[in-house]
């Protein structure tokens, strides 16, 4: 195929500059595939292109140049891979017939860059301007290497070496445009040149013919300064991403890209972080209102992102949230800074002398004190530069020694659409507050196009994520849960959760992550979470020894935004842990009645933690598994009700006991049916001795206001005395059948009063008690069956007809029931 050359070109008509970077054109095949993308251009419009070195290279040339300038001669080595690299590159890309001369080319470039290198070797120095010229050579190698690659596809193209018409001036390093001479320079240079012009990206020359550079990532503003100078109708720019996203996707999975946004938006975003595009790249645009287009090279056909003057996508608040890492504070206070004229001035005079850049400023309106963020590499000079500037001040107390703050970042939420939508501020410093992430300094503009605060760097990615879902994902919520105890109640949560997903998402629109899993034995975790139907199986295969202070180290190390707990064992050493989990942000959800049965002095301190810090700490299913106890009373009470007295079955295993325990039963025998049905605990003493009933109905206590001790409750032990003895469970189970007669009598004379036995707890003027009693066929606890529990609760307002709770109390389904439904409501409490 031939393409006809390109009529003579002027600034008024050219079209399109388009530019691809270094990991577009890394490789052979991926210059193939750019080509592929440049045809259909050449086809319909005049266009223009400018490449960036091969993906890597000028790192490399970096590295060299540092090698020689310290004596070692493993440079020459490394010239070798890069000349192989690019040699590699021509044989590959160009005919046989006409490599010879390209090869011949290429290998009088590398034989320049290595009488340079030869050269810093020898003397032991590398100005910038040397710098500068050594690391031309990977954009002049590339786009030549390209140019040869067109020729062979049929295109008319012309390698164009950038320092032919970009003048600059000699800042080496990152050298200024001088507009005027260049403008000049392209428009005339297009206009006598008819083939589609192969541009190098990244350097430029002095008035003097110094190579020069234009900053990291200049070849994108190389393909800015000729569009603005050719009056380009658009500018792409073709990277590695989809365009400019909503955040990084590296730290947020469910990031997107961003249609449209405005040069501001996009400005803003790229100084906080957004390394798709620079704000140097937008400025010639900005000034000549030219379109900038995002596109990826390795999904051609995505629209990507416009950038330009005004956007039309209005429906979203802000357009995207970015971070700065690295960052330290700097605290300039003092008394004698109050009200005094000048000090502003000198403060940012002082740290413009040392070159420092100040990132974020953020001022009391008392001017009292100045809060500075900058780089942390800067951060000493930084120190210095000001103490000196005001050591009259320092001396004299009217100005404190600076303070500085490390270890943190800067995140930020961009949109011009926050000015129309009050609250945004609010939304920002909710979700932030809600996941423990502390803000300390914050900065904002009268644009309202920009929010920034600086957090605690290791808080950063949970930030990102946060903000992310409270902006862009605002109806939809990630629950991040780290599961302790994998028996019967953990793996019934982990099925209900597996079967409940698409629904949760599509009604409830929350999405439960399972990022942990943990037995006695072992533990695993996985950040994007696992295959919830599948988690116990990757638990036993892969995971590592468990032991709780491993669990909850990895559980913080990960640092997961809206991250719960669950606890589904019985187990004291975990309980142990709420107090710092609580501490650390972290939800929990837990059936484990071992935290708050213990002292008061513990569960009034978790209840404190969890409302100090703003987070959920629920145990519905302590008392009644998925009944509603919990709540309900809770509920009246928060609506100025006064519980007066609870009557309660609170065990389902002893309900199941004394309602099958009729005529013609012998108690032993009911006992040990009800623990070959699994209703029992191992040892069927555990549920006899009334202790969980005990701790159940201690909670309540608590839960109604009564700063009660497990010791202050009254209980019955349906034991026998000569059964509480250390044994085999075959011979308790021998002991207690000497006991039925007993039993048996007490079976006996509430049936002659038409009465059924249950095992009841009564909570009543600040007293407890706990007891086996009988029941009339008036009151409610007579036709309860099975293994149901009930709860009656008397208040000021339910005085006459008590309010009535029944249902199953126990069992694995109902009670992994229950702590689904906690863990749901905290996700609501998160939206």
């Amino acid at each position: 195929m031939s393409f006809q050359p390109y009529s003579i070109v002027s600034a008024q008509n050219f079209m399109n500059i388009l530019k691809f970077g270094g990991s577009s054109v890394a490789s052979p095949p991926r210059i193939k595939s750019v080509i592929d993308i440049l045809i259909p251009y050449i086809e319909k419009e005049k266009i223009a292109v400018v490449f960036s070195a091969f993906g890597g290279v000028t790192d490399t040339l970096i590295n060299l140049s540092l090698w020689a300038l310290e004596g070692k001669a493993d440079y020459k080595e490394e010239l070798l891979s890069i000349e192989q690299r690019h040699l590699d590159a021509v044989r590959e890309l160009v005919n046989i017939q006409r490599q010879s001369a390209v090869i011949a080319n290429v290998k009088y470039t590398i034989n320049e860059l290595e009488d340079v290198l030869h050269g810093v070797y020898l003397v032991k120095e590398r100005t910038p301007r040397t710098l500068d010229y050594i690391m031309s050579f990977g954009e002049r190698l590339s786009a030549f290497i390209i140019t040869e690659a067109m020729k062979e596809r049929g295109i008319n193209a012309e390698f164009l070496d950038a320092r032919q018409v970009i003048r600059t001036d000699n800042h080496f390093g990152y050298a200024r445009i001088d507009f005027n001479t260049t403008n000049q320079l392209v428009s005339e240079y297009f206009n006598t040149h008819q083939s589609l012009q192969v541009i190098t990206g990244f350097i430029g020359s002095s008035e003097t013919g110094e190579t020069t550079t234009i900053g990291r990532s200049g070849s994108d503003y190389t393909a800015a300064i000729f569009a603005g100078a050719l009056k380009a109708t658009s500018l792409e720019i073709w990277t590695d991403v989809d365009g400019m996203m909503t955040a990084d996707p590296r730290k947020v999975k469910k990031a997107f890209t961003v249609k449209e946004m405005t040069y501001q938006e996009a400005m803003e975003l790229s100084h906080f972080g957004a390394k798709v595009i620079f704000p140097a790249t937008m400025q010639p645009a900005m000034i000549n209102h030219i379109p900038i287009r995002i596109k990826n090279t390795f999904n051609a056909l995505f629209e990507g992102t416009l950038i330009k003057e005004t956007s039309n996508n209005k429906s979203l608040i802000i357009k995207g949230i970015s971070s700065i890492d690295k960052i330290s504070l700097l605290n300039v206070q003092g008394s004698g800074l109050m009200g005094v004229v000048g000090v502003s001035m000198r403060l940012f005079g002082a740290l413009a002398n040392q070159k420092i850049n100040v990132i974020l400023i953020s001022q009391a309106s008392s001017e009292h004190s100045i809060c500075l963020a900058i780089e942390t590499a800067k951060v000493k000079q930084a120190k210095l530069a000001i103490e000196k500037e005001f050591q009259y001040e320092i001396k004299g107390k009217e100005m404190d020694e600076v303070l500085v703050e490390s270890d943190l970042a800067i995140v930020a939420i961009v949109g011009e659409n926050m000015k129309h939508n009050p609250g945004t501020s609010g939304r920002m410093f909710n979700a932030l507050g809600k996941n423990g992430i502390n803000i300390r300094a914050i900065a904002q503009g009268s644009s309202e196009l920009n929010i920034s605060a600086v957090i605690h760097e290791q808080d950063i990615a949970k930030a990102l994520n946060v903000l992310h879902e409270a902006f862009f994902l605002s109806d939809h919520k990630i629950l991040n849960v780290f599961l302790v105890g994998t028996g019967l109640i953990g793996k019934s949560l982990l099925s209900m959760v597996d079967k409940q997903f698409q629904q949760l998402a599509l009604q409830n629109h929350l999405e439960v992550n399972v990022a942990g899993v943990a037995n006695s034995k072992k533990m695993f975790f996985k950040s994007d979470g696992l295959h919830v139907a599948s988690a116990v199986d990757q638990l036993i295969e892969s995971g590592e020894p468990m032991s709780m202070n491993a669990f909850f180290g990895n559980m913080i190390a990960l640092n997961l935004s809206n991250s719960i707990f669950v606890d589904c064992t019985s187990s004291e050493e975990v309980a142990e842990y709420y107090h710092s989990i609580l501490s650390s942000n972290i939800s929990i959800v837990t059936p484990n009645k071992k935290a708050n049965s213990g002292s008061l002095t513990r569960y009034q301190d978790l209840k404190s933690v969890s409302r100090k810090r703003g987070i959920k700490f629920l145990y519905e299913t302590n008392v009644g598994a998925g009944l509603p106890v919990i709540n309900t009373m809770n509920d009246l009470l928060l609506s100025g009700d006064k519980v007066l007295r609870i009557e309660a079955v609170l065990s389902g295993t002893l309900n199941f006991i004394f309602s099958s325990f009729i005529e013609g039963a012998k108690f032993s025998e009911v006992v040990r049916e009800a623990k070959e049905k699994g209703y029992t605990e191992p040892d069927p003493r555990d549920d006899l001795n009334g202790m969980d009933v005990a701790r159940k109905v201690l909670i309540l206590s608590r839960e109604a206001g009564l700063p009660m001790e497990l010791e202050d409750i009254k209980v019955e032990n349906m034991v026998p005395k000569d059964c509480q003895e250390d044994m085999t469970i075959d011979d308790f189970f021998k002991r207690l059948s000497t006991h039925d007669a007993e039993f048996e009598l007490i079976r006996k004379q509430a049936a002659e009063k038409n009465e059924k036995l249950r095992y009841m707890a009564v909570l009543e003027n600040g007293k407890t008690t706990i007891q086996l009693g009988s029941v009339n066929d008036q009151h409610p606890f007579y036709a309860l069956k099975g293994s149901d529990n009930i709860i009656l609760l008397t208040t000021e307002r339910y005085h006459d007809r008590p309010m009535v709770i029944r249902g199953p109390g126990a069992g694995a389904e109902v009670t992994a029931a229950g702590v689904f439904a906690d863990i749901i409501r905290i996700g609501n409490y998160f939206n």
